[in-house]
């Protein structure tokens, strides 16, 4: 019987106290589920505001339907389709996913959402720097280029670093499950994960070189 990881997001504390929403997407979810003879094993409801990027129950959601084999199932997609950060996160984890109001939604659709929405993220980062410089023409002064680069760049590592960090922590109990069934070596660790269909934090499969990097962040 298939498995199920159903995720329900509502996007304030007052709808998340009220249950304003999370009923029907759950009916939905449900229905979902009985249609394709599924069974539910665990539901997590994310209360978030907009102004928010963490996902907690999402990451959760994720790492249990990522170390079961199950499908991560959410009522709508509509909703989220403009949330960049959502899509980028599905898009990485390497689990299958399905949206009950969209079920012929695959992978490679989650992925032109996240470059959509990714594309109108920076058409709105290019009006500011046109922006910036047109205030630059007139005389303003907007610091130092060099150090915002330099800062820029600073973040941009510390961005990636956090994501890696973040990746091997949700990967912490896959690897000690692998060590118990006898699984050591790189080659056969890297084996099992590109099996599972888990992806390194970059998207990409593993090799000998990005488990040793993965078992060395989970050792410091």
């Amino acid at each position: 019987m298939q498995k199920i990881v159903c995720y329900l997001r509502v996007s304030t504390s007052r709808q998340g106290s009220s249950g304003l929403g999370l009923e029907a997407q759950l009916q939905a979810v449900q229905q979902y589920a009985t249609s394709m003879s599924a069974h539910i094993t665990a539901t997590y409801t994310e209360i978030e505001t907009g102004k928010l990027n963490t996902r907690p129950q999402l990451a959760q959601a994720l790492h249990l339907a990522k170390v079961t084999g199950a499908t991560l199932v959410i009522a709508k997609l509509d909703r989220l389709s403009r949330n960049a950060a959502f899509l980028m996160t599905l898009q990485d984890a390497g689990v299958r996913f399905i949206a009950a109001d969209l079920p012929q939604a695959n992978n490679l659709t989650i992925g032109i959402m996240a470059l959509v929405a990714q594309q109108e993220a920076e058409a709105i980062s290019k009006r500011t720097r046109e922006a910036l410089q047109a205030a630059k023409r007139r005389g303003q002064v907007l610091g130092n280029p060099n150090g915002a680069a330099a800062l820029k760049n600073t973040a941009a590592i510390s961005v990636i670093k956090a994501k890696a960090d973040h990746h091997a922590a949700d990967l912490r109990s896959v690897i000690n499950s692998l060590k118990g069934e006898g699984i050591i070596s790189l080659g056969s660790i890297a084996k099992a994960l590109n099996e599972r269909g888990i992806l390194t934090p970059r998207r990409r499969t593993w090799h000998k070189t990005s488990v040793s990097n993965l078992l060395a962040r989970l050792c410091a």
